[in-house]
């Protein structure tokens, strides 16, 4: 089972070939592998789930658990804990734009933005995946929220309600999305997944450029709080919902396929950066319409 998403492409449990006609090496489960044509196997009813080298165990194999649901939500529910939690304290103790010194909030944004930024391209490509990257994504990432969510009403002359508006509207495309997934039994294709990463890293790189261009006084607007800005800002947003079609798929196919539970970072990591990006681009737009 081989995928597009940079997210998971980096994953060996999420890459192992299906078995083929000549009987080589599968993925059945927790990191074993069947053996190829001709060699030699114990007999499955000995195997045990024990530590390598006691009786009834298949050599060098260890039973760390497989991947679930529960263990999905659990570790999401500790990544976006740690990203609320993160952007809460950064909400206080930063200064309001209007209070004169906001160079405070500026630095809160950059170094959040970036730093979370780094984190997702070494979470996005390594091998093995590490629950103290994903938590320490999810801590900077909540810096750069909690100041985004402070900069963008300011900026757009609007209520600090439409944060709360964002937050209710994420949820609401998360549930929504999940529910299309399962009721239209949504199939993800190799078309579409090239599609949304391709689509992901272009965005990407005009967020990049809009930035460079803004460091001479260029802009073309895609952060503005015109058409451009709003054409972005939508584009984004129906990105996110397809990049959440994208995880709850590999989820599926993960947990059929008993990856170990380690992965299930690796999908709340996923699950993390989609939302985040569904949030920034609903506070845009919503800022966008609430303008006077």
């Amino acid at each position: 089972m081989q995928s597009n998403n940079p997210i998971f492409r980096r994953s060996e449990e999420f890459n192992r070939p299906s078995a083929n006609a000549y009987g080589n090496q599968t993925y059945p489960g927790a990191g074993g592998g069947y053996a190829g044509y001709g060699q030699q196997t114990a007999d499955p009813s000995t195997w045990g789930t024990g530590m390598p080298g006691e009786p009834g165990t298949v050599p060098g194999q260890v039973d760390q658990g497989r991947m679930t649901i529960d263990s999905v939500v659990q570790k999401s529910a500790m990544s976006l804990f740690v990203v609320i939690a993160a952007a809460a304290a950064t909400w206080i103790m930063t200064p309001d734009m209007g209070e004169g010194n906001a160079s405070g909030l500026y630095l809160a944004l950059m170094i959040g933005s970036f730093g979370a930024f780094g984190l997702s391209m070494v979470n996005s490509f390594k091998k093995v995946i590490s629950p103290a990257l994903v938590i320490a994504f999810a801590a900077l990432e909540g810096v750069a929220l909690g100041a985004f969510s402070k900069v963008i009403p300011a900026a757009a002359g609007v209520s600090n309600d439409i944060v709360v508006q964002a937050v209710i509207g994420t949820f609401a495309a998360f549930a929504g999305t999940l529910a299309a997934y399962k009721f239209f039994n949504i199939q993800v294709g190799d078309r579409f997944r090239t599609f949304v990463v391709a689509a992901m890293f272009g965005m990407v790189a005009l967020g990049l450029l809009e930035m460079v261009l803004g460091f001479f006084g260029n802009q073309i607007g895609f952060f503005g709080f015109g058409g451009i800005g709003l054409l972005f800002a939508v584009g984004g947003l129906v990105l996110g919902v397809f990049m959440l079609i994208l995880d709850f798929d590999f989820v599926e196919k993960g947990i059929a396929a008993g990856l170990p539970e380690r992965e299930s970072w690796r999908a709340a990591f996923a699950l993390t950066v989609s939302l985040v990006w569904i949030y920034t681009n609903l506070l845009r737009i919503l800022a966008i319409f609430q303008q006077d």
